[in-house]
């Protein structure tokens, strides 16, 4: 089976794989007692990564971060990406369809392209490759851990970072070795299954899952059948030196129908995306530390619309689209000046997009950046940041980039007063700058989207770890998008709009007394067009997410979450008109029995009311369903 899968691969992972074989099983100093091979299980539910670059606790961020680990994702029995983020705060996806179909992100009210997946520790998706696919089908792996930081992050992490960063990574391996098998069956004949394994030895570390499935979901012609796979492996090669490698891949295979007034009966969607990393952490003291990657991502997307084509009969056609990105990314944190931790570093890209489709596109991109972060304690429990960033593209040219936060806790630690301020920004695409087709032509005159925003909050933290309440409100303006210029002949895209979003966001996390855990979360959202002063399209005014978990003991759990979303805007699919979406409310409900240490039994319905509904016009979600599981541990 590994033989079949390596064979699979594309030309440049399996040389990298290579690199990381070679790195893992280079000799040197075996671990020493007490070093972090031999560590237990560490607990990193308080602290964050995303936001600074930087192992950070969470009460000293000046940015609003949620953080979803994989102990959560599995009792809430949640194991797709795009159902995690339903549960943070003003991000509810939005999937045109049902499992597997393509699921857009506003977060904040940004545009779909506006929102950064980083996977592993590099860049998903960049202005020729979107993750709309990745979020409609990706499963979550056993080991994963989710980071999502609100607001401009392009200071961080470059171009597409406007809305917010979700960060996506497989944790290493840590204790004895442990492993798991898992299988669920239910309505629409769906059928999924799961292997997943972890430990540490010695200096090694691994962590392992891959899981598959299939669907018919609810529509005629919208089968959906996927294979994850996340692979970690680490090696303490010195006490001041670590190398880990991890590979990432997702294939589905998607029949979509259409919109309802289509029906199209036979098209087909297939993604082949792979992602892998090598990456090397330096410690050579207590003041320095640093890090080297080196990513490759290579994605194969494949839509495939043989004759008939409902309502215009247009001719078979087969489109292939292939992304292939070599990144390398180095940083370096310097903490010998006192009250100070600075970073920098620099990262490089490598893209090549190709497709026989629209635009008939060809081209390779070249990006060089750099960036540096102070983190300053002026005084005691004041917390600062501040950072610039300059990415230099060799297709439409420079952006720079900045972004500054502060938070200071009050009342013993139990009050944090936060804000932040940051630029960021989108390059444009190669269809943007060079697509070539019968009625339309590229501009290679572009500018970068543009975005600055703002936020400023409170969260109190209650006594005894038993959670957060937190409050923010939210700002941020749009300059410079991107959109069609149906005026000119043939027709363009152009640098002309300007847009605002800005509102209030709630959440809360608590762990309360009687083994009961609620996180719940709540969104105000005012989307404007600043132009013609329409309100943006699928940003729902107000958006609710709840879920509450309850132990009863002798193994017995159970909860329920809830999604609501109301006043929003959308486009009629038979139309074109723009219309008011409908206002939808969706719950869920789970148990799960441990019957013993090694056997759990796991049950769970969604959309438990038959809310009949459309996150996107036209194309139906499915309606109450049924899933029953075991997982065996061994």
């Amino acid at each position: 089976m590994k033989i079949h899968l390596l064979s699979r691969l594309p030309g440049r992972i399996v040389p990298l794989l290579c690199v990381a074989a070679t790195l893992l099983t280079a000799r040197g100093q075996t671990a020493p007692p007490g070093s972090n091979a031999d560590a237990p299980p560490t607990v990193l539910d308080d602290y964050a990564v995303t936001a600074t670059r930087t192992t950070e606790p969470a009460k000293h961020l000046g940015a609003v971060t949620d953080v979803v680990t994989a102990a959560d994702a599995d009792r809430m029995q949640v194991t797709r990406v795009s159902d995690l983020l339903g549960l943070v705060t003003g991000a509810p996806p939005t999937p045109s369809g049902a499992a597997g179909s393509i699921t857009s992100l506003f977060m904040r009210g940004a545009n779909s392209n506006q929102t950064l997946f980083m996977v592993d520790g590099i860049r998903l998706n960049d202005p020729n490759a979107d993750y709309q696919v990745f979020l409609g089908g990706a499963r979550l792996g056993a080991n994963d851990r989710v980071e999502v930081v609100h607001g401009p992050q392009s200071t961080l992490y470059g171009g597409e970072a406007v809305g917010g960063v979700v960060a996506i990574g497989t944790q290493r391996g840590r204790g004895a070795p442990t492993a798991s098998v898992s299988a669920e069956a239910g309505s629409f004949g769906t059928v999924n299954g799961a292997l997943t394994a972890q430990g540490a030895q010695d200096a090694w570390g691994y962590a392992v899952s891959v899981s598959g499935g299939t669907t018919e979901n609810q529509r005629a012609n919208n089968d959906f059948t996927s294979t994850n796979a996340a692979l970690r492996l680490d090696r303490t090669v010195t006490s001041t030196v670590n190398v880990s490698a991890t590979l990432r891949w997702l294939r589905s295979d998607y029949e979509d129908p259409g919109d309802r007034y289509t029906d199209d009966p036979n098209n087909r969607e297939r993604e082949n995306n792979v992602l892998a990393t090598v990456f090397a952490e330096f410690d050579p003291s207590e003041q320095w530390s640093s890090r080297l990657t080196l990513g490759d991502q290579e994605r194969r997307f494949v839509t495939e619309t043989p004759a008939p084509n409902p309502p215009y009969g247009s001719p078979s056609a087969t489109t292939t689209l292939r992304n292939r990105r070599a990144v390398l990314d180095w940083q370096t944190t310097y903490k010998g000046l006192e009250g100070h931790r600075i970073t920098a570093g620099v990262n490089g890209e490598a893209t090549h997009t190709k497709t026989d489709g629209f635009g008939l596109i060809d081209k390779r991109q070249s990006l060089l950046a750099f960036f540096a972060q102070d983190e300053f304690t002026p005084v005691e429990n004041v917390f600062l940041t501040a950072g610039l960033r300059s990415d230099d593209y060799d297709t439409f040219g420079r952006a720079t980039t900045g972004r500054a936060t502060a938070a200071w806790l009050i009342a013993q630690q139990t009050v944090k007063l936060r804000a932040s301020y940051g630029t960021a920004f989108r390059a444009p695409s190669f269809l943007d700058l060079y697509g070539t087709d019968a009625y339309y032509v590229g501009n290679p005159h572009l500018r970068s989207e543009k975005a600055h925003g703002w936020d400023a909050g409170v969260d109190f933290y209650l006594p005894e770890k038993r959670g957060t309440l937190s409050a923010t409100w939210f700002e941020t303006t749009y300059s410079d998008l991107i959109v069609y210029d149906f005026a000119a002949y043939p027709s363009t895209v152009v640098n002309a709009d300007r847009a605002r979003t800005q509102g209030v966001e709630l959440s809360a996390k608590l762990a309360l007394p009687g083994a009961v855990e609620l996180r719940t979360a709540y969104t105000y959202l005012e989307a404007e067009n600043l132009g013609t002063h329409a309100r943006l399209l699928r940003r729902p005014r107000h958006s609710f997410t709840s879920d509450l978990w309850h132990d009863f003991g002798h193994g017995v759990s159970a909860g329920a979450g809830l999604s609501f979303m109301a006043d929003r805007q959308d486009v009629d699919a038979a139309t074109f008109a723009t219309i008011k979406a409908e206002d939808c409310t969706v719950a869920r409900v789970y148990v799960a029995w441990q019957v013993n240490p090694r056997l759990a039994l796991k049950a769970r319905i969604e959309n438990a009311l038959d809310e009949k509904y459309e996150a996107v016009n036209g194309y139906p979600s499915p309606g109450c369903a049924v899933f029953a599981g075991a997982e065996w541990k061994f």
